[in-house]
């Protein structure tokens, strides 16, 4: 009789302020490298990091979020952080997605190199290494210090912390709110849809 495996969901949490093609081609590329089921996109409505910068209201970034990634049946939204009061702590959303989906499934935190360098300052840090694991993508300039974590995590780090080299797209939000404030093209930047929908909703302008 042949073993079931393990359901294995990737989480991609951020702003989405908006979201682009680069978020995309990095959780495409972390499903197929980590055999993932799905990839859970949350918008985050209060991000512990971002206090100080007037950041979209909800509705619109979750709307370009469901926007974006509609044409890829792996690609799923959540609402949870947006429903939620108080900061999007991450270890509070991971508990949420376990809960929804079993204690089985092996759930992937999906990050940029350079934040896994700073997840020593993240909220119980310890216990969300323990519930789930990490994959890093790589980026120009953000190399990761392996030898920190592994001081900072032990084992926690050889065994849940994991790297990816991704496509290089030097693409941020910031870059695309700078450049529809400018009054400049986001062709290709963004997909068709949310450039559609930022234009017509007069975001960031």
């Amino acid at each position: 009789m042949t073993e079931t495996r393990q359901l294995r969901i990737g989480i991609m949490g951020g702003t989405f302020d908006p979201i682009h093609i680069a978020h995309l081609a990095i959780a495409e590329a972390v499903r197929e490298e980590f055999s993932l089921d799905l990839v859970l996109f949350i918008p985050a409505a209060n991000p512990p990091h971002k206090q100080g910068r007037k950041v979209e209201p909800a509705y619109h970034r979750l709307m370009m979020t469901q926007l974006a990634t509609s044409s890829n049946p792996f690609f799923h939204v959540s609402k949870q952080e947006l429903e939620r009061t108080g900061p999007s702590y991450s270890l509070l959303t991971v508990r949420e997605v376990q809960q929804r989906y079993g204690e089985a499934a092996e759930l992937y935190f999906i990050t940029g190199s350079d934040t896994i360098n700073e997840l020593h300052t993240w909220y119980h840090i310890e216990e969300l290494l323990r519930e789930c694991h990490f994959v890093g993508t790589t980026r120009p300039g953000a190399p990761v210090d392996e030898e920190a974590l592994v001081r900072q995590f032990g084992a926690l780090a050889r065994e849940k912390i994991h790297f990816l080299a991704v496509p290089e797209l030097e693409i941020s939000s910031t870059v695309v709110r700078a450049r529809v404030r400018a009054g400049k093209s986001i062709k290709y930047l963004v997909p068709p849809a949310v450039e559609a929908y930022i234009k017509k909703e007069g975001l960031y302008s």
